[in-house]
């Protein structure tokens, strides 16, 4: 059992004072408290530990990602101006568990405009704050999109909400992404973010088809 040095320098000024009988429990006494604390702390370390344990280790949430993970054909479709038509492009994405079933790692290759184009991206679920979570990047851009949101009960339809830069305006738009899930094979992703008016506009929809 650990004594706190306090407690000894105590001790050892009282025994100076003291009778033994007395000098015995005036040192018990403090070893006792000495005890109780270091019993308080043991309790408050396991529990941290527990804490910590249980936001590491994954569960029912992270699971309803899995329809996420494998090789899908991409048909994609992006409004540059919501009054011409759109311009479409077709690509691969491969989605892979990483970090222990903790993450999906995506990664995108098609076309944009014509030129190749490349895109890595994660999506994750947070035990703590209870979220989903997802950062993207790609050869179009050197700014990260960050996503934040949650999926209905049924973990069907995925809504997040984040910011991009604008290279137009140099300014951050909010965006947000709605991810439907149709079943294992299919799913799509609409983004919208703020137009004209400031109204929140599609700009983006992507059809997943998955490789057999």
């Amino acid at each position: 059992m650990k004594i706190g040095f306090r407690s000894l320098l105590i001790a050892a000024a009282l025994a100076a004072a003291a009778g033994p009988a007395a000098r015995n429990a005036n040192a018990a006494g403090l070893i006792a408290q000495d005890a109780k604390k270091d019993a308080k702390a043991a309790d408050a370390e396991k529990a941290m530990m527990e804490a910590w344990q249980k936001a590491a280790t994954p569960g029912e949430a992270h699971k309803k990602l899995e329809p996420f993970v494998g090789t899908f054909d991409a048909r994609v479709r992006m409004w540059s101006d919501p009054s011409r038509p759109p311009e479409d492009s077709t690509g691969t994405m491969t989605s892979t568990w990483v970090l222990g079933n903790r993450y999906v790692q995506q990664n995108y290759e098609g076309t944009f405009m014509g030129a190749p184009f490349n895109g890595v991206g994660y999506i994750g679920y947070d035990n703590v704050s209870k979220k989903i979570q997802s950062v993207w990047m790609d050869s179009a851009s050197t700014g990260m999109m960050w996503m934040t949101g949650s999926a209905d009960a049924a973990g069907k339809v995925v809504s997040t909400k984040g910011t991009m830069s604008d290279p137009s305006s140099g300014r951050t738009l909010p965006i947000e992404d709605k991810i439907t899930i149709a079943d294992n094979d299919h799913m799509k992703i609409e983004m919208l973010t703020k137009g004209a008016g400031g109204k929140m506009t599609k700009v983006m929809e992507i059809e997943y088809t998955r490789k057999k």
